[in-house]
C-alpha cells in the first residue's frame, strides 16, 4: 500500500470557491443555490493533517464552513470532518484516500431520520484548479444524487498578477 500522507498537499494556499448546492436533497427537488468566495488550505503536523476555511456568500445567505482532514498511517486513509458556523458541531467523518489523481471518501450519516450514504470526490485536480462533489444515496449506494459542486482555481500572489516592466 502507497502512503498517502501528502495527497493534500497540492491544495495549500488560497483559493477561489465557486459552489453549487442543492437545496433540498433527496427530494426530488432540483432547486440550486450558487455562491462565491474563497478556501484557505493550511498543512498541520507537517501534512499528515490540513484545516479547510470555507468562506462563501450567495443569494440564499453566507456559509463559512471548516474541514479537518487527518491522516492515519496505520490505514493509510485520511478523514474529512467537516462544520460549519451555523451548527458548530463536526459531521461524521468522510473516509478514504486517493487513486490515479481522484479522491474518494464515503461515510453513512442520516438526512430527515433516513439513513444514507454520503460520497466526496475530488477531482480534476490541476496546480491551478480542481472540482470538490458530494453527493447521496438513499438506497445504499446502487443510486448517487449530487448535491454540492465546488470549483476552485488559484488564488495568484502579487508577483505572480503584477504586471512586467522594463528597467
Amino acid at each position: 500500500m502507497r502512503d498517502g500522507q501528502r495527497d493534500f498537499d497540492w491544495e495549500l494556499g488560497t483559493w477561489t470557491t465557486r459552489l453549487k448546492r442543492r437545496l433540498r436533497p433527496l427530494t426530488g427537488s432540483n432547486d440550486w443555490v450558487e455562491y462565491e468566495g474563497t478556501t484557505v488550505v493550511r498543512k498541520v503536523w507537517n501534512g499528515r493533517a490540513n484545516l479547510v476555511e470555507l468562506d462563501v456568500t450567495g443569494p440564499a445567505g453566507h456559509i463559512e464552513g471548516l474541514s479537518l482532514r487527518l491522516y492515519n498511517p496505520e490505514s493509510r486513509q485520511w478523514s474529512l470532518n467537516f462544520s460549519n458556523s451555523a451548527s458548530g458541531t463536526l459531521t461524521l467523518p468522510t473516509i478514504g484516500g486517493f487513486n490515479n489523481g481522484r479522491g474518494e471518501f464515503y461515510a453513512q450519516e442520516t438526512l430527515n431520520g433516513r439513513a444514507i450514504f454520503v460520497r466526496f470526490v475530488i477531482s480534476d485536480i490541476t496546480p491551478e484548479s480542481c472540482r470538490f462533489e458530494q453527493a447521496f444515496s438513499a438506497d445504499g449506494g446502487k443510486t448517487w444524487e449530487v448535491n454540492w459542486i465546488a470549483t476552485d482555481s488559484r488564488v495568484k500572489s502579487r508577483e505572480e498578477t503584477a504586471p512586467v516592466t522594463g528597467r
